[in-house]
């Protein structure tokens, strides 16, 4: 089984720093993109930031310029620098990963458990 280990949340003022990590775990045969979800209180899961294997990647227009994605293939893990944070950053974070398991089998969606980001005022 896979499973999806982050680390680094906690609670910053604002225009403070995070970093975000994940590292997957379980026998894997190949991870193709991997990234962060936030979800807010009383509002819908929405993506932060994705990474491919290959190190392309995407941002929600409210976070570019002030986070940035990056990924480890060696260690199966991917990072979330977060910097000059806002209260409105202020969420639980999810780690994702697209995975496959066997060769010529379909990928599979994994997450981890959350972690909180709190950015006071």
């Amino acid at each position: 089984q896979v499973q999806l280990v982050e680390s680094g949340g906690g609670l910053v003022q604002a225009g403070g720093s995070l970093r975000l990590s994940c590292a997957a775990s379980g026998t894997i045969f190949s991870i193709n993109v991997m990234g962060w979800y936030r979800q807010a209180p009383g509002k819908q899961r929405e993506l932060v930031a994705t990474i491919t294997r290959d190190s392309s990647t995407n941002y929600v227009d409210s976070v570019k310029g002030r986070f940035t994605i990056s990924r480890d293939n060696a260690k199966s893990t991917v990072y979330l620098q977060m910097n000059s944070l806002k209260p409105e950053d202020t969420a639980v974070y999810y780690c994702y990963a697209e995975v496959r398991l066997r060769l010529f089998t379909s990928p599979l969606d994994y997450w981890g458990q959350g972690t909180q980001v709190t950015v006071s005022s």
